[in-house]
């Protein structure tokens, strides 16, 4: 355990860090940088990154001892996954991680860089967990204050916080993993470190739906039929886990709801559609269904991380089975994240009654 006045210099070194302004970088410059993966490259990569990322990690440290509402205090920010964990250990991560770079030499050489990607590919495995540890905490917060399914006045200020709690872990993980995969002695053609700049939208669909619908035979022994739409020849650079992540929680989403409202009827099942358009501008990729809609009343509440359409969610306590047709209420928050990371948006178009729309918007512009 660190000393006392070790402990301080830390705390006023994550202080001024924190308050330093980060460096954004886009698709485009990822791409332009990382297609020419040479040694100087990957030095001048790394030395960007052991500057930005204390940074970053500086600011979620710090966002973490102001957590709103009590949210560190809750049953299961104490006592997560494995072990007794809370807040204070998630906390923990990003100042064991800040420290790391921090004390980190500086990085000059080829055998400095090769050792820092090693320390920061550490990092990132560090952090695994940071997101079902918060969900399970955020589920503890619905149960004791949503008895009455509604938000009450100031829980905005706890889905700003995940919001930017979430969006920054997206951006230091796409960074940590950018560098990393460029490091890649036999790269697929047309990949470039996360980004494949020929990504085909209609495969990546294909996967998410076969992935999404495995998951729902599992759960219910039988699935909607999923009919996919769009030029098989289109391609567009993007980051391939992204795209699936997002296809993946919205085609689930719409074979649950499928699912449960014919699993009782004797009428056909009608199939989830996803169509693929190539914009001038972006690529929209509309999921539709007849699964009878989001309830008006519903319809403020799907981006919040406080709303899971799930009727019995999984237990906190209870065992792991792996991924689930529907649990924490995450899904459609932070695949919009994804959506917006690189300039995109996720929007939804409910009729109760009938089904809904759900169309992520990614820009084609890698800007």
């Amino acid at each position: 355990m660190a000393s006392e006045p070790v402990a301080r210099a830390v705390a006023e070194e994550v202080g001024r860090w924190g308050s330093m302004k980060q460096t954004g970088v886009s698709l485009r410059y990822m791409m332009e940088f990382g297609s020419r993966p040479t040694e100087r490259n990957l030095l001048l990569s790394a030395q960007f990154l052991q500057k930005e990322l204390p940074i970053r990690i500086a600011r979620r440290a710090l966002e973490l001892d102001s957590l709103p509402f009590g949210l560190s205090s809750k049953p299961a920010i104490l006592k997560v996954i494995l072990g007794d964990w809370c807040v204070n250990k998630v906390r923990d991560w990003y100042l064991d991680s800040f420290r790391d770079i921090r004390y980190f030499p500086e990085v000059r050489t080829r055998n400095d860089e090769l050792a820092f990607t090693q320390m920061i590919k550490m990092i990132k495995v560090r952090h695994n967990n940071v997101v079902p540890t918060m969900a399970l905490g955020v589920q503890q917060l619905k149960k004791d204050q949503f008895r009455t399914r509604k938000i009450p006045t100031g829980f905005d200020e706890i889905h700003e916080f995940l919001d930017r709690f979430y969006m920054s872990r997206i951006g230091i993980r796409m960074l940590i993993g950018q560098h990393v995969a460029l490091h890649d002695p036999d790269p697929e053609p047309g990949v470039i470190g996360l980004i494949n700049t020929e990504l085909s939208p209609i495969q990546v669909a294909q996967a998410a739906s076969e992935d999404a619908r495995s998951i729902c035979l599992r759960e219910y022994g039988s699935a909607p039929d999923i009919n996919i739409y769009g030029d098989p020849t289109f391609t567009f650079p993007y980051v391939s886990s992204h795209l699936h992540l997002m296809l993946f929680e919205l085609v689930k989403n719409s074979l649950r709801a499928v699912q449960e409202r014919y699993m009782n009827s004797d009428k056909d099942v009608p199939p989830v559609r996803i169509i693929v358009a190539d914009g001038a501008e972006d690529v929209t990729i509309k999921v539709s269904d007849e699964g009878g809609g989001i309830p008006r009343s519903g319809l403020p509440r799907i981006f919040t991380y406080l709303y899971s359409t799930a009727k019995n969610p999984p237990e906190i306590d209870g065992p792991s089975e792996g991924v689930t047709m529907a649990g924490y209420g995450y899904g459609l928050p932070i695949s919009r994240l994804y959506a917006r990371y690189f300039g995109g948006d996720l929007q939804i178009i409910s009729m109760e009654g009938y089904g809904r729309k759900t169309r992520p918007i990614l820009e084609d512009k890698q800007d």
